[in-house]
């Protein structure tokens, strides 16, 4: 006797299904939105005809996947050369970071060879208007629209046929084919997917703005991200004028590639060369300072580590860090105190970089370790110092990728001495190079110059 088909339940925001009953979907984490749906009806398949024919291999021309350049050179870089036709891109950050300002100054950039779409579902025209002639950035190529409707999207893209289409943002656009609020995770979906079948149908290179939540990551769906093309991610400090675009996924080029931008007045600069931007202009000597050569993707970035150091009344001595991993702090602190001998018991410590960059890898932990040992005996580094190795706990350095190409570029900018882990090879012309296999012998090592004299006395 065949038994009776079960009922299945079924998120109503997000289409989950589960063949029992709960309160919470485990899908979006919603409350109070799973309701039964039924027996799953048995699915058949007919053959249907088929728009492109299956054709060898060798016989696919790629012409119509080359990048187009953006004009935008930091921009090109991430992407792998340009904005690919039919491509759809997902550009996601913080509120107020840039996301809109860089799109509009890429859809002018853009209109100077081809019609080119803005849609803005979050600013009226009028706003966008005003941010164009403050960035420069009209043209008469560059078609502008407020809408929230897929649907009036879609005759917008008739009515013009862009090259480039941005939409500004995907959480606020809206189908009608679906219930739910906009924002929500069934129009999230339902949205990102008619916009990537209406960019591959037509070619279009597509631009979607998202929101992040509070701890950064994409809102909506993670679907959204498996979906397009290209993630990007531009980060950047709401009181640093330093922004990096990240790739986290790229299906036409490598994610390992940052782009560098000033957000200015007059809108944003791309950065070729940003070191400097780091680095603090003094004359004098400082104790607790430090240069390391951070790698973000390919690109070497001269950064500078400050430790501040001091004795304190209080019970529970500070830890303060900025644009430093806490965590890795406190460690190379506790290494320091065990393995070199530092009393940092009744110490306040306070660590930072300098520009608002974020240092998250293990490269920077030696300059860190000798910024705090520089401001522990109050001794400022030689002129043109800089040190990169990953510090262990039993004190060791080890070695860290790319150790050559960040001397390199120390080098180019001036530095004379470095102070590196064992197994660098051929010595680089212009730079005095140093290695070691001990936090203890790279800090004895540096004490070994005699103390820089003070401009002027």
């Amino acid at each position: 006797m065949a038994k009776a088909a079960k009922s299945t339940f079924r998120c109503t925001e997000c289409g989950w299904s589960t063949l029992k009953w709960v309160g919470r979907c485990g899908e979006c984490q919603a409350w109070g939105t799973v309701e039964e749906a039924g027996a799953p009806a048995p699915a058949s398949i007919a053959p249907a005809p088929v728009s492109n024919r299956a054709r060898p291999i060798t016989e696919i021309s790629v012409e119509t996947a080359e990048a187009v350049p953006t004009g935008v050179d930091e921009l090109d870089r991430v992407l792998g050369g340009g904005a690919v036709p039919g491509g759809v891109v997902l550009l996601a950050g913080e509120p107020g970071v840039g996301k809109s300002t860089l799109l509009l100054e890429v859809a002018s950039m853009r209109a100077q060879q081809g019609p080119v779409l803005y849609i803005t579902g979050e600013e009226s025209a009028g706003q966008v208007r005003l941010r164009a002639e403050r960035l420069d950035a009209l043209s008469d190529q560059l078609y502008l629209a407020a809408e929230t409707s897929i649907a009036s999207l879609l005759s917008h893209i008739d009515a013009v046929a862009p090259r480039l289409l941005v939409v500004d943002s995907v959480q606020t656009m809206v189908s009608p084919e679906v219930s739910g609020v906009p924002g929500g995770v069934t129009q999230v979906r339902q949205v990102t997917g008619a916009l990537i079948q209406i960019a591959k149908e037509r070619g279009i290179a597509t631009v979607l703005v998202g929101h992040v939540t509070k701890d950064g990551s994409i809102a909506g769906p993670r679907l959204l991200e498996h979906l397009v093309d290209v993630v990007l991610q531009f980060e950047g400090e709401r009181h640093s004028q330093l922004r990096l675009l990240r790739a986290v996924k790229n299906r036409y080029g490598p994610t390992d590639e940052i782009g560098c931008f000033e957000l200015t007045e007059d809108g944003i600069e791309g950065l070729p060369d940003p070191s400097g931007l780091f680095l603090t202009e003094r004359t004098d000597p400082v104790s607790g300072t430090c240069v390391t050569v951070t790698l973000e993707g390919q690109r070497p970035l001269i950064t500078e580590i400050q430790a501040l150091i001091a004795p304190t009344p209080l019970p529970a001595p500070r830890r303060a860090t900025s644009g430093l991993d806490t965590g890795r702090v406190n460690m190379i602190l506790a290494v320091l105190e065990k393995r070199s001998g530092m009393k940092l018991a009744n110490m306040d410590v306070y660590a930072s970089t300098v520009g608002g960059v974020r240092l998250g890898e293990p490269a920077v932990d030696l300059a860190l370790a000798i910024a705090a040992g520089s401001s522990f005996n109050d001794k400022p580094l030689p002129p043109g110092f800089m040190a990169v190795g990953e510090v262990g706990l039993a004190g060791d350095v080890r070695a860290v990728t790319g150790v050559r190409r960040r001397v390199a570029e120390a080098q180019r900018l001036g530095f004379t001495l470095a102070v590196v882990p064992k197994g660098f090879g051929d010595s680089i012309p212009g730079i005095e190079v140093h290695e070691v296999e001990e936090l203890s012998e790279a800090l004895d090592h540096v004490a070994k110059y005699p103390r820089p004299r003070l401009v002027g006395r």
